[in-house]
């Protein structure tokens, strides 16, 4: 989009003028004993303490509920590799949200690289300031090493939420679709559609979860993983061992045959002859966005429940269900780390809000129900200190 095209009478143009957030105080600084106290001789005193014992930064700076939001630019929302500059924007609205939903501060990092070895030296220089560190829009498969050397090298939670944000709503959404219908995760015959980030975090997720990875078939844009495949990553290789034991090929079409459930998150479109093919009183979790790979009304035709990634159709998965309680309660607990049990515990905890009341239209909470963050936030503190990564 060009300058020439921006109208500033847009109202989407003029909520985003000069920015979605700010820094504010949180001290008073109206008297010379004000100064004294926030800024020198006082503060010297902090940093000797600190300096002497460098876990009492949690208690006197913002360290303890400051994450930083962090993307090189390259996978933002559906619009692609556009860079750090044209990122902010989402970054802006993503610690909005954090604060929002989770009352947890964020600051937006852009970095003016992709290169895998300069974001973790950049993000490890930087980790001293925040208390987390939450990976966005950062394109597969350079995401997975990124997280996981991050997660290796630091002492505070690393969380992708691309990847984990989507996998633990779904697996809640799931939990109460299949509650809904009946039925257990460990009878659901899954295929998932995508094997990029989202694609592999929701396979492992779902199968933390307890869904049999026997039972649950993943596509690429080339067709069904199998452990022969000379073309697959790492990664996807990683997931054909566990999965498909049926050995299924072809594409997703033979995927979905007699499935029970679609999750759809690779943005290519599957033809309604392949969703007819699964089985009666399906699940379809058609996640694309602004498209999903099936038309919510179509699936409807032969499904019993339908999510989107979209809020102008029932059942949206929303990460914000999910990532402001998780970092809530990993900051609560001082957590070193996110595990996948806290992440499970996330995904039980939105699915507790709305169990008492699902139909086919609501099996996951609204993303602004005010009781999901401070659910899920005491799941995942609860889950941390059982794992033993917990510091408070």
């Amino acid at each position: 989009m060009s300058s020439s095209s921006v109208d500033p009478a847009d109202p989407v143009f003029r909520l985003h003028a000069g920015g979605k957030m700010a820094v504010t105080s949180t001290v008073p600084l109206t008297s010379r004993e004000d100064l004294s106290l926030a800024y020198t001789p006082g503060v010297a005193r902090v940093c000797e303490a600190i300096a002497a014992d460098p876990a009492l930064v949690d208690d006197y700076t913002w360290v303890s509920h400051t994450v930083a939001v962090v993307t090189d630019g390259s996978a933002v929302l559906g619009l692609g590799n556009i860079g750090p500059r044209a990122a902010m924007p989402v970054m802006e609205g993503k610690a909005v949200l954090f604060k929002q939903f989770g009352g947890v501060d964020a600051v937006p990092i852009c970095l003016d690289t992709q290169d895998t070895d300069e974001i973790v030296a950049a993000v490890t220089a930087l980790a001293p300031s925040f208390g987390g560190i939450n990976l966005e829009d950062i394109s597969a498969p350079r995401c997975f090493e990124i997280e996981r050397r991050l997660d290796e090298a630091l002492s505070i939670p690393v969380f992708h939420d691309d990847q984990h944000g989507t996998a633990i709503v779904v697996l809640a959404a799931l939990r109460n679709a299949a509650r809904l219908l009946n039925r257990k995760l460990g009878d659901l015959r899954v295929a998932v559609s995508g094997a990029g980030a989202a694609g592999i975090a929701v396979t492992k997720m779902l199968i933390a979860g307890g869904v049999n990875p026997d039972d649950v078939v993943v596509c690429d844009s080339r067709g069904i993983l199998t452990g022969d495949r000379g073309d697959l990553t790492a990664t996807k290789a990683e997931l054909a061992a566990i999965t498909n034991s049926a050995g299924r090929r072809g594409d997703v079409t033979e995927a979905l045959r007699d499935a029970d459930v679609l999750v759809g998150v690779s943005g290519g479109q599957i033809p309604e002859a392949a969703v007819a093919g699964m089985a009666p009183g399906g699940i379809v979790f058609a996640l694309a966005n602004p498209t999903p790979e099936v038309h919510p009304e179509v699936a409807a035709r032969h499904v019993a429940v339908v999510a989107t990634g979209r809020s102008d159709y029932p059942n949206q998965i929303n990460n914000v269900l999910a990532f402001p309680g998780v970092f809530r309660g990993a900051l609560d607990a001082r957590a070193t780390r996110i595990t996948e049990n806290m992440k499970v515990a996330a995904a039980d905890a939105i699915a507790g809000v709305v169990a008492e009341s699902l139909t086919a239209d609501a099996i996951v909470p609204s993303p602004l129900d005010p009781r999901v963050a401070p659910a899920v936030a005491e799941a995942v503190a609860g889950a941390a200190r059982a794992d033993g990564v917990a510091r408070a």
